[in-house]
């Protein structure tokens, strides 16, 4: 197998164990780039080597998984990330799953079941261990289908913020200020926008915006 065809991995997780642990366990077509245990340097190592998935713990100092999928979003929204967590708590699974996660598994799957999470997720599946997944549709039971939009529904919260403020006339240099992020971040979100709602240009996003009165 040649080095394109497999799938790049970035590991975060607080224990160099376990991180060691991942790294010989999973098969060939799994190309580990890089591992961190702190939020920060993980967050800088992920923008910076461009995984095709995150693997990411859940409970670590200074935010955690969660604080990792937020920073890398903020930046690159395509990141793919799949927790790999000791809790099943509810409360840790919706919370990740709210902050763009693609999956949640428990560190008691087996290295087959994991590398095959992992190939899921990097093929565009939302995945989860069997006892867990009852928690995310539990969490999601109470939102009327009627009133779901699926093209908004596809965009992060950070995409929507930035949809609006596009809407609204603002410059890239402008939302930046406003959402506290750079104007290349901005550029970034809206070609996500335009890719996910097969939109061309900032024009028809405000249309788009306007119909759907999200200004």
């Amino acid at each position: 197998m040649s080095a394109d065809d497999k799938i790049r991995v970035f590991v975060v997780d607080d224990h160099d164990f376990f991180r060691a642990g991942i790294r010989a366990e999973l098969p060939d077509e799994i190309d580990i780039v890089g591992d961190a245990s702190e939020v920060a340097p993980a967050i800088e190592m992920i923008l910076e080597r461009s995984p095709d998935l995150v693997l990411v713990d859940v409970h670590m100092p200074a935010g955690g998984g969660r604080a990792v999928i937020e920073g890398v979003h903020e930046t690159d929204p395509d990141v793919k990330f799949l927790a790999l967590s000791a809790s099943d708590a509810s409360q840790d699974v919706v919370a990740t799953v709210r902050a763009g996660a693609r999956g949640y598994v428990t560190k008691t799957i087996s290295p087959e079941e994991l590398a095959e999470a992992i190939r899921r997720v990097h093929g565009g599946d939302a995945v989860f261990s069997p006892k867990l997944a009852g928690f995310v549709l539990d969490a999601f039971a109470s939102i009327d289908v009627k009133d779901i939009d699926p093209e908004l529904d596809q965009l992060t919260k950070r995409e929507r913020e930035v949809l609006q403020h596009i809407a609204r006339g603002y410059t890239y240099r402008e939302i930046g200020e406003q959402l506290f992020i750079s104007p290349k971040t901005v550029e970034n979100h809206v070609s996500s926008v335009l890719r996910k709602l097969q939109l061309s240009n900032r024009h028809e996003l405000t249309i788009w915006a306007h119909d759907r009165k999200l200004i």
